[in-house]
């Protein structure tokens, strides 16, 4: 064991991390792919602090008073809008990055919560669609495994146009999880590397989105709502654009969101905060007149109930999670441990999904590490989860006063540091001070 000596100080610039990394690219040539989000810290939820009912404001008692969660999502056009019980949805993970027994789990999860999944690229499995009473269809740029019939079989339509761990870039399926199965609902040979597109083939602007959005919804016969989702970069103007092609649905991904697989350099240097996007959509909504009209879906590195509420307050009307959703089946769980070593890897530490050996058994295709998930169980886990993070939110709102999580307003919310509160739009905690409001 070596022991660092007092006299060495680290370079900020070329930390070790930085200095492995110029080593691996020297060695190999290529740039590191990785699954997971963002690990560099910038401004989030944690951040940001409530401000609870004392003389000025009346709290609600818990044991006594409600505080509803229920969300309406697609009110705008669609003819068949999705009633939630709780704004907590969950995101789309594809089957290809994820296995046939995780999609199950995710489903059964979220029924019990009444709540709804995406499909993610890669196409519909009868495993999600049987599991989930609520089932979001993801059209992605690749369409893989993509046809009207399973169009016509989902309860809202998204339209991927982003990702917050990569705007402006595709997703990567390495060939080892591409399984006869996957091979076949995606049209690709087994056991070849792929990467999706980054953009849609059959538009180039919003005017054209407006075009095939219109083309979906008479597939759909109008029914279903219509989700367009953006990584968070220009998120003023793309809401803008989504809102004018017409959108029902906008999903907000900020950059802490995860990814199966994507360049490293991406996830840590391409996108913004998610606490810095949710402003940005709002005022774009509002400056339409389509705030709560158009809703705002939002995710990106949430974790618990207070992270709800504060997007709540910030103006969302509901959340979506990925990586947490995982974790709560049971992936990088402590028990794990000796598999994590196996791949040079620890319990927490794991982000090699792409490999295919995850020990969870989650984001693997292979037969006999996939069998050790146990979808039941899982979606067991996953409900508890979702449980947990709706009472939590309720807690905090009705600590505000609150009868409804919708009813939490950005006043409710002050700022940490001088970068959040200049990202969230919210006083500087202890003063009246919003840096940059003047310019905003």
């Amino acid at each position: 064991m070596t022991t660092k000596h007092p006299g060495l100080i680290e370079n900020p610039t070329f930390r070790r991390d930085k200095l492995w990394e110029i080593d691996r690219a020297a060695e190999t040539g290529i740039y590191d792919i990785r699954g997971g989000g963002a690990k560099r810290k910038v401004p989030h939820f944690d951040d940001l602090l409530f401000l609870g009912a004392s003389v000025s404001r009346y709290p609600l008692e818990g044991y006594r008073e409600k505080c509803a969660t229920d969300v309406v999502l697609g009110t705008r056009f669609a003819k068949n809008p999705i009633h939630l019980d709780i704004p907590v949805t969950i995101a789309g993970m594809s089957f290809g990055a994820l296995n046939a027994n995780a999609k199950e789990a995710l489903g059964r999860g979220a029924n019990k919560m009444g709540t709804s999944t995406t499909t993610g690229d890669g196409g519909m499995t009868p495993e999600e669609r049987g599991h989930s009473k609520t089932l979001v269809y993801q059209y992605l740029p690749s369409r893989y495994g993509m046809n009207p019939d399973d169009l016509r079989k989902a309860d809202a339509i998204e339209v991927v146009l982003g990702q917050g761990a990569k705007p402006g870039g595709g997703g990567m399926l390495l060939g080892q999880k591409i399984t006869d199965r996957v091979a076949k609902m995606r049209t690709l040979p087994k056991g070849v590397d792929q990467r999706s597109a980054c953009r849609h083939p059959d538009w180039t602007g919003p005017d054209d989105l407006a075009v095939k959005i219109t083309e979906i919804r008479e597939i759909t016969d109008w029914k279903v709502p219509i989700y367009i989702k953006v990584g968070a970069t220009r998120t003023y103007y793309d809401v803008k654009l989504a809102v004018k092609a017409g959108a029902d649905v906008i999903v907000v991904d900020g950059m802490q969101g995860g990814t199966a697989a994507t360049q490293d350099v991406f996830i840590e240097h391409v996108g913004i905060p998610t606490l810095a996007c949710i402003p940005l959509a709002v005022k774009a909504l509002q400056e339409m007149g389509m705030h709560r009209k158009v809703q705002l879906i939002v995710s990106g590195g949430i974790t618990n109930g207070a992270d709800v509420a504060k997007c709540m307050a910030l103006g969302a009307d509901a959340v979506a999670i990925g990586t947490a959703a995982m974790v709560a089946l049971g992936d990088n769980h402590p028990k794990f441990e000796k598999g994590f070593n196996e791949l040079n890897s620890s319990y927490g530490y794991y982000d090699d999904w792409h490999e295919g050996r995850d020990p969870a058994g989650i984001s693997t295709q292979d037969p006999e590490l996939a069998a050790g998930m146990d979808p039941e169980l899982g979606g067991r886990r996953l409900a508890n989860y979702l449980q947990c993070m709706v009472l939590e939110a309720q807690t905090i709102a009705r600590a505000c006063g609150k009868n409804h999580l919708h009813n939490l307003e950005p006043e409710d919310l002050v700022a940490l540091t001088v970068e959040a509160a200049a990202m969230a739009r919210v006083p500087l905690a202890g003063t009246s001070w919003i840096p940059g409001q003047d310019k905003y």
